[in-house]
């Protein structure tokens, strides 16, 4: 199976930034989406009649409020069963967690909160990093997980473009932030593409001001993260900057189990 994930910063717009001919080309079994923006009648209305998802089933979590986070995942491999949140209402209410069971493994997706500007949100953040790894390591006691998306960490300094000015100043690269995600996979887990590219500077993020993308001053956000006893099933682990349409590009594996 390969797996891709995307935040899209929209799925609206997405849809009308040739979409269909990129979910064509990315040839891709499941697709999991962060920010969708919608809620989840418009996915559907979003999506709908694309020819490139022809075959696939399409589920998503949207925000109470409108127009804001969301996530997504179309596939092709019927799942199990999906169900959405961690189950924790404080955290189930902004449709950031989305997830699907398959036969030997568990697919999550996650739009982790940002912690906004001047750090307003870096409390609400570092509960949400203990409350998220919990429900995963729960998932992972009964198979395998794979989890994806915009993790919204940049978790060294070979991870975005200019660390120091950065450094506990800016959302996304705070001390807080880093150990979350280093507790995470020291919980039982693997950032797969920084483990096959220990020293690639690769981005996945860039922000529209100032042709960042065109320089590629950037950070790597968005991360496909699995169990470590299934690591020697995937392959493939990409970051797919030629992809366009959104201020983030796609992340893909392949896992054969």
């Amino acid at each position: 199976m390969k797996l891709v994930s995307w935040n899209v910063n929209g799925v609206r717009a997405i849809v009308k930034k040739d979409f269909d001919n990129i979910m064509s080309n990315l040839e891709t079994d499941v697709l999991a989406l962060q920010e969708t923006k919608a809620q989840d009648d418009q996915v559907h209305e979003a999506l709908f009649g694309l020819h490139s998802l022809e075959g696939y089933e399409v589920f998503s979590s949207s925000a109470i409020k409108k127009g804001y986070s969301g996530t997504a995942i179309i596939t092709r491999i019927p799942p199990i069963k999906v169900t959405a949140g961690i189950g924790l209402p404080e955290f189930d209410t902004e449709g950031r967690v989305l997830h699907a069971e398959f036969e030997k493994f568990h697919f999550v997706t996650v739009y982790t909160p940002n912690s906004s500007s001047g750090l307003k949100r870096l409390p609400f953040r570092e509960k949400w990093d203990v409350a998220f790894r919990k429900y995963i390591q729960v998932l992972d006691s009964t198979k395998p997980v794979i989890c994806c998306g915009d993790l919204n960490v940049a978790h060294s300094e070979i991870d975005l473009a200019r660390p120091k000015p950065n450094y506990n100043k800016t959302p996304g690269y705070t001390q807080a932030e880093i150990d979350g995600l280093t507790c995470l996979l020291a919980a039982g887990f693997t950032d797969t593409w920084r483990a096959k590219n220990p020293e690639q500077i690769k981005y996945s993020w860039w922000s529209y001001r100032g042709s960042a993308r065109e320089k590629n001053v950037g950070w790597r956000l968005d991360y496909m993260v699995a169990s470590n006893r299934i690591l020697d099933h995937i392959s493939g682990e990409a970051i797919l900057n030629d992809v366009h349409g959104s201020d983030h590009c796609p992340v893909a594996i392949t896992i054969k189990l």
